[in-house]
């Protein structure tokens, strides 16, 4: 099942979301959704709160940072992405550490705004999978990237909060322009106030 996702200036982007308890949902189910409802919308990342759920849990798919762009001759795949696949269920952020480092990073709540984003090349998290096994891991550049924004989402942080305050500003009508639905995107989304 694809679902629509939740546009900027929906509540639920803001709250921060619950644990979820063992056998409460078909998790494999759900996971399984999220991860098609991912891949229509071309993402690599996708938290519960983006397809309008109040739980601690995201998808990752790190598999398109890992391949080569033909356009661009410098740009070198990220081969530690290759088979980055994942289902974090019930995440607890233990430690983020490192060099910070910038990255143009984008949101499928938040179509067409890109900007750089600082955050520290590691990450070390505890979390469950679909099938209730818990691990305790630790990530590097893009795949500690990808975990941190789809960990934000369940904490109702956005990526355009930590942009600077002038390109805020400067987006700011655009963001506006997304809560009302005046905007394109070549997947299903749910806007505020609208069902």
């Amino acid at each position: 099942m694809i679902y629509p996702i939740v546009a900027y200036g929906d509540p639920i982007l803001r709250k921060s979301t619950r644990f979820i308890e063992k056998e409460e949902m078909d998790l494999k189910k759900l996971t399984a959704d999220m991860f098609e409802t991912m891949y229509s919308a071309n993402g690599v990342g996708l938290a519960a709160p983006q397809i309008g759920m109040n739980i601690r849990m995201f998808v990752v798919d790190g598999t398109p940072f890992s391949e080569k762009d033909d356009e661009d001759d410098d740009d070198e795949p990220d081969l530690s992405l290759v088979g980055f696949k994942k289902v974090f269920i019930n995440p607890e952020v233990i430690e983020e550490s490192g060099e910070e480092w910038a990255f143009e990073e984008g949101c499928l709540s938040i179509p067409g705004i890109r900007g750089d984003v600082y955050r520290l090349d590691t990450v070390k998290i505890r979390y469950r999978d679909a099938d209730w096994n818990e691990f305790e891991e630790e990530y590097g550049g893009m795949a500690a990237r990808i975990i941190q924004h789809e960990y934000d989402h369940l904490l109702g942080k956005l990526f355009v909060d930590y942009l600077p305050t002038l390109k805020k500003q400067f987006i700011k009508k655009k963001l506006t322009d997304i809560s009302k639905g005046n905007v394109d995107a070549d997947y299903r989304m749910r806007f505020p106030g609208r069902r």
